[in-house]
């Protein structure tokens, strides 16, 4: 056989090896149907975008990914027993997602205790990284790529107390852990400007009728809304003022960005304000090739939540950093790997410059977020 013939020998030898290589398998959990399913569906897409894009460049440490998804439905229950499978019986040796913080806060002590890393990309609640922190656990395996909750409410709260001068707030939140834990960190933050809110309403998932707590507080005399909840419920508070003949300003958490409150409030939608990491604009060449490419790659226009989305992928690059930095899929190794990134990541929603550490698990800090405001149906920077 002449040099030629063993060369290409060779080659094909390498292809079928590549070809051949066991993948890396992922979990991918979140809410792919019902009220969540705009924060899930886009997170997901967001991650197999990223996915799909490492694989055509060789993939990681000459592996595939291998993304195993699974719809928990916005259910702790369901995703326990989701994350229960993937640790189990499909040998994850990552994960990504959790949307809802009460899922999430439900579920990942599995990866904990297994020792796999967990990358929550849009569930926010403050605990959730502080759930398994020292002295009680030596090691954190969760991460996050979201803005938490603490970090939101400040920034509400600057929005209408320090920005807008109300003085006289009303807070409406859900009734699950997100709304509730939520309404917590609103409340931390209000105290810091010397603010006591005039109401204080719940509500529930479903709820169509928010009548009874906002007439509870027009008649405290708000002068301002501020919300935790997601997006059919903010629709209701929404079109519900519009009934009542009363109009405030909405102030509230990321989820006002949902494409089912701007779709379903429609021009009651208008002005609401809310901080986001990520808006739909192309405004850095990374932005504008990512929102291209899902557009391209899910023929929509509008992303369903441009924020999940973008976390999402971002979430799959910061990962796969990880692994090829650490050499292996081993998870402490992982870890250690995501503690002490050396490379820099140019994201979608940042560049990531060492963004976590052994005691802080958390890439997004005061400053990474912007406020974003509704305008004719779209989310964009608010002025």
């Amino acid at each position: 056989m002449n040099l030629k013939a063993i060369a290409i020998t060779l080659g094909i030898g390498a292809a079928l090896a590549a070809n051949a290589a066991e993948p890396i398998r992922i979990g991918l959990s979140g809410p792919f149907t019902g009220g969540s399913s705009p924060m899930g569906v886009s997170m997901r897409d967001g991650v197999k975008l990223a996915a799909a894009e490492i694989n055509a460049k060789g993939g990681v440490l000459g592996r595939p990914i291998q993304l195993i998804e699974r719809d928990d439905e916005a259910k702790n229950e369901r995703g326990i027993q989701i994350t229960q499978e993937l640790i189990n019986k499909e040998k994850v040796v990552a994960a990504m997602g959790f949307i809802n913080s009460g899922v999430s806060l439900a579920a990942q002590r599995f990866y904990q205790e297994a020792k796999i890393p967990v990358i929550n990309n849009v569930a926010t609640a403050s605990a959730i990284t502080r759930q398994f922190v020292p002295p009680e656990h030596g090691d954190n395996y969760v991460f996050r790529t979201s803005a938490n909750d603490t970090l939101q409410s400040a920034m509400i709260v600057e929005e209408a107390i320090v920005r807008r001068k109300f003085t006289k707030v009303a807070i409406l939140a859900d009734s699950t852990n997100y709304g509730q834990l939520g309404r917590e960190d609103l409340e931390k933050a209000l105290e810091k400007k010397g603010i006591k809110p005039v109401a204080e309403e719940k509500f529930n998932i479903k709820d169509v009728d928010m009548t009874p707590q906002l007439l509870k507080a027009k008649q405290a005399g708000a002068q301002v809304i501020l919300t935790y909840g997601i997006g059919p419920e903010l629709a209701q508070i929404a079109n519900g003022m519009e009934k009542l003949g009363w109009k405030v300003p909405m102030i509230g958490s990321w989820t006002l960005s949902m494409a089912n409150f701007i779709d379903n409030a429609g021009k009651n939608s208008e002005g609401a304000l809310m901080p986001q990491t990520f808006i739909q604009e192309g405004n850095t060449p990374r932005r504008k090739s990512f929102i291209e490419a899902y557009q391209k790659a899910y023929k929509v226009d509008r992303i369903p939540s441009p924020v999940s989305a973008a976390q999402g992928y971002d979430s799959m690059y910061l990962l796969a950093a990880a692994i090829k930095q650490a050499g292996t899929t081993d998870g402490p190794k992982v870890r250690e790997a995501l503690e002490n990134l050396k490379e820099k990541l140019d994201g979608v929603v940042k560049t990531y410059d060492r963004p976590y550490s052994h005691d802080d698990h958390e890439a997004i800090k005061l400053g990474d977020a912007v406020m974003g405001t509704v305008k004719t149906g779209h989310v964009v920077h608010a002025l």
